[in-house]
């Protein structure tokens, strides 16, 4: 039996890769990318040759079966997402599930996601909170909403930055426009920003500044 090993890239910079992901990514037989074209710019940097196939959330139920045959004959695979841990809000889970099915060993190197750093910015408290990822687009987001509504736990999503105004605009409506929030954007990078404050204040700040890049929210529970 092989292994496939899961890989956490950097989310900005890429100071942020481990050394021990440096050494499995170039050791391994094969690196599954959920882009190719952007993974192998960081391949590239790092000086990293190991051949490379697609697997994203648009074939992954289709390439599967394929990949735990190459693993059942002794490869050691790498799974990398475009940033951050792959199976956190990307592909993953459908592999990992079918290696431990057919009993492949399966490890996870610690390492970068948006998450964390978003929600240890905040300033909202961190000792208990529920990760939602990214909500439903139509169907079930206003259900969601209203399940969410009497959590007191600090919630955190994900949100691509022209839906921000329209999601914190739902957020008020459910959470009231006075529930304390966090933004966090372009985490790790250059033009890294955090915005907090209440519903409302946020919104006017993005209402005078569009936003852009990667954008992790952190809500406050109810009280």
């Amino acid at each position: 039996m092989g292994k496939l090993y899961l890989v956490p890239t950097p989310i900005g910079n890429l100071k942020d890769i481990s050394l021990r992901a440096i050494d499995v990514l170039s050791e391994a037989d094969l690196i599954l990318a959920e882009d190719t074209r952007s993974s192998g710019k960081l391949l590239k940097h790092f000086n990293i040759d190991t051949s490379m196939q697609s697997h994203h959330m648009h074939n992954e139920h289709k390439t599967v079966n394929s990949i735990v045959d190459k693993l059942k004959s002794g490869m050691t695979i790498a799974l990398i997402s475009d940033a951050g841990t792959p199976g956190i809000s990307d592909p993953g889970f459908l592999l990992v599930r079918a290696c431990i099915e057919n009993g492949i060993d399966v490890e996870c190197l610690p390492g970068a996601t948006a998450l964390i750093p978003a929600l240890v910015n905040s300033g909202l408290p961190i000792d208990k909170f529920v990760f939602e990822g990214f909500l439903p687009v139509k169907k079930g987001r206003q259900t969601r909403l209203k399940e969410l509504a009497d959590e007191a736990r600090t919630m955190v999503f994900y949100e691509s930055p022209h839906k921000l105004l329209k999601t914190l605009g739902h957020f008020g409506d459910y959470f009231g426009t006075d529930r304390r929030i966090s933004v966090s954007r372009e985490l790790s990078k250059l033009y890294e920003e955090t915005v907090r404050g209440t519903i409302d204040e946020v919104v006017n700040h993005f209402s005078k500044k569009p936003p852009k890049g990667e954008i992790v929210i952190v809500v406050a529970g109810k009280k």
